[in-house]
């Protein structure tokens, strides 16, 4: 039987640590929350010499002051979980800044594994490590390690179990922070010795140092008012004393010993030479240059996702041909069952019809990866903090739009990186105005319709970029407006330009493109059958149907139908807009899930099978719209309010329903307002 090892992961974002951690783990990995939050867990697995080694991938964290969520739980897993082994991910290009974190885990005298990731960039800049001083100035091995190529695994994994056999004792008097803070740190530790259970859990030292940072988790912890006394006079004394808070000074005794741990153990050229990082920053991150360059790589994101999608979609077409064909052919010819239409036009048709878009779908999360991967993304959110900061937010809130581009629900889940209330209500708010891939398969379904093929990497561009300028405008009005406020700094720090890995990339595009599939199997399935029914029934009596051919047939049971009835109840509202009863009924079925729209057009347009779908619902749509309608089609689903299950979750990650329902209406009524002038505008141009 196998011995079982606990690691925590943890590291500084874009430090690499996802990418050690897809390197050690491979597909062996679950991904869930923490309870109680909506921070997202990792976990995976691996064996190395007899031993069960179970990584759990905290959240990428700066320090552990409970300064934010990721920080609670990164500290909280530590503490309450007790892990074997801890291994820090140091981003060894920029040692100082990602060291502070070791020295928060050094201070909690945990079993401490040093990895010093990206060491090839530290070679290629002529940068030299003293292991063995580095290692004993933060009690702690160093293993060197180059995730992106699986360089170091293997060591990392021997210091790990050796680690695990004798964790040692470690010290938590390492660090020491001048006479005036050791002073006051000894009164409140003789005073917190009384509490004997909080102590038991996180040491005398450790815990006078938080009280002494005014850590607002530990604060909170039911303290005597003995303790809570003694805390204020300490801050109130070293404050005047010193002149900043205890906090601040702390800090800069950390960076202080880790600026002369570095001194001691890191020698350099003399020569300070640009990397190529800096220089290619120069022109990505140029004021002039940067705006253009971003819309220029999206436009090209978008223009390979047809032009390499359209022809994987046509395999998938002729697979569900097949397969409808196939199911057809179990019922004698002519047969009418309830089941045969079930099963073709309900659930081949609807989920057929979805499905194939995922090549589309893989390939816009492909790319997303890629840009992630490389340092991109982060160039891209500072790009756009210009812009951000002047309608009341910043770069960082950028970040959650960009994931929103995959889909909505992580990206409003994303937004707990955000401090501030209102910065965080305000890009909850606008995120769902980010096309996600819910919305592709519509665009693709559409765009080949009416727009000649020169022009359809053109027209998804202008789709997405409409959505990015209807954000940044909605976000300027919810900041003058409902949540009025000063925007909170920030200073983001932009990672170096790297060789992304084939394992990471596929790692990041498939757990993206699963969410889609299981939608698919799982939301979109029931839609489609209940779709299916509301199409399908009440049947109109036979009489109605004599002497009509087969299209004026499937127009009266259509008419006749529920979906036919809430249709044309809609029609009147959506009409101006250049919608008719068909449109609405799938506008209707899209609330479930946006895909949905797409399989619905299909039902009521009367085609059934999800092979002949996608070709023949574009020659009806032809036929039936005009190409202003069909990007006003386009435009309200982009704007009109999201799926439930982003309704659901904005009200979980909000904690109120008045929100979320503020969400839905306030996108329904300016996705109305905005298509009908559009429309209307358009119409006038037209004619």
């Amino acid at each position: 039987m196998k011995e079982k090892i606990i690691v925590a992961l943890t590291g500084n974002p874009n430090s690499g640590k996802t990418t050690v951690f897809n390197a050690l783990t491979g597909a062996h990995q679950h991904v869930g929350n923490y309870p109680g939050v909506t921070v997202e867990k990792k976990e995976g697995v691996c064996t190395h010499k007899g031993y069960e080694i179970t990584f759990v991938d905290l959240p990428g964290t700066y320090s552990l002051t409970a300064y934010s969520v990721e920080e609670v739980v990164a500290r909280n897993f530590i503490i309450d979980e007790h892990p074997d082994v801890v291994v820090d991910i140091v981003d060894s290009s920029n040692l100082e800044r990602n060291l502070y974190l070791a020295t928060q885990l050094m201070e909690m005298r945990v079993p401490l594994v040093l990895a010093f990731n990206m060491a090839d960039i530290v070679e290629q800049r002529g940068i030299e490590f003293d292991n063995d001083k580095l290692s004993g100035f933060f009690k702690a091995p160093i293993v060197p390690t180059v995730g992106n190529k699986g360089k170091g695994m293997d060591e990392l994994l021997d210091v790990i179990v050796e680690t695990a056999q004798s964790p040692g004792p470690g010290s938590d008097h390492i660090l020491h922070y001048g006479e005036e803070v050791e002073q006051e740190l000894s009164k409140i530790e003789k005073l917190v010795g009384r509490e004997h259970e909080l102590v038991n859990k996180y040491g005398s030292r450790w815990l006078a140092l938080k009280l002494l940072e005014q850590d607002k988790d530990i604060l909170d912890k039911g303290h005597s008012e003995d303790v809570i006394e003694a805390v204020a006079k300490s801050v109130e004394y070293l404050t005047g004393m010193v002149g900043d808070e205890p906090q601040i000074i702390i800090a800069e005794r950390r960076y202080g010993f880790i600026s002369g741990a570095c001194e001691e153990s890191v020698k350099s050229s003399i020569e300070t030479r640009h990397t190529r990082s800096d220089i290619t920053d120069k022109i990505i991150l140029n004021r002039v240059l940067g705006l253009p360059i971003f819309a220029g790589l999206m436009y090209l994101v978008f223009k390979l996702t047809f032009w390499i999608g359209d022809p994987l979609m046509g395999w998938i077409e002729g697979l569900f041909e097949w397969l409808a064909g196939a199911i057809t052919g179990l019922w004698p010819e002519g047969a009418d069952s309830v089941l045969q239409s079930l099963l073709v036009d309900g659930i081949i048709g609807g989920v057929g019809g979805v499905i194939v878009f995922l090549p589309n779908i893989l390939l816009l999360f492909l790319a997303i990866a890629i840009l992630e991967d490389t340092g991109y993304m982060a160039r891209a959110a500072f790009i756009m903090d210009r812009i951000m900061h002047k309608i009341g937010l910043h770069g960082k809130s950028f970040i959650p739009m960009l994931i929103g581009f995959g889909c909505s629900i992580p990206a409003i889940m994303a937004t707990r990186v955000l401090e501030n209330r209102r910065n965080r209500l305000t890009t909850i708010m606008v995120v769902p105005l980010m096309s996600c891939g819910a919305r592709l398969p519509i665009y693709a379904l559409i765009i080949p319709a009416f727009f000649a093929p020169r022009w359809h990497g053109f027209m998804l561009w202008l789709i997405y970029m409409i959505g990015i300028v209807l954000a940044i405008i909605c976000a300027k009005l919810l900041r003058v407006t409902l949540f009025k406020g000063e925007t909170t700094p920030f200073v983001m720090e932009l990672p170096p330009y790297r060789i992304p890995t084939i394992k990471g990339i596929v790692i990041h595009m498939w757990e993206r493109a699963w969410l889609y599939m299981k939608k698919a199997g799982t939301i979109i399935l029931a839609i489609s059958i209940i779709l299916w029914a509301a199409t399908s029934y009440p049947k109109p009596s036979e009489r109605f149907l004599v002497g009509l051919d087969e299209e004026q047939a499937q127009e009266i049971e259509l008419t006749h139908s529920i979906a036919g009835r809430v249709g044309k109840a809609f029609e009147p509202v959506i009409r101006p807009l250049g919608f008719d009863w068909r449109v609405g009924t799938a506008l209707i079925g899209a609330l479930g899930a946006k895909e949905v729209f797409v399989a619905q057009m299909g039902i009521v347009h009367s085609l059934g099978e999800a092979d002949e779908a996608s070709e023949v619902l574009r020659a009806k749509l032809q036929a039936e719209y005009s190409p202003l309608v069909g990007f006003c089609i386009m435009l309200f689903t982009l704007i009109s309010a999201p799926c439930v299950a982003t309704l659901a979750i904005c009200r979980r990650e909000t904690n109120s329903w008045g929100w979320a329902m503020f969400q839905f209406f306030g996108l329904t009524a300016t996705a109305y307002v905005i298509t009908l002038i559009v429309y209307q505008v358009g119409s006038l141009i037209m004619t």
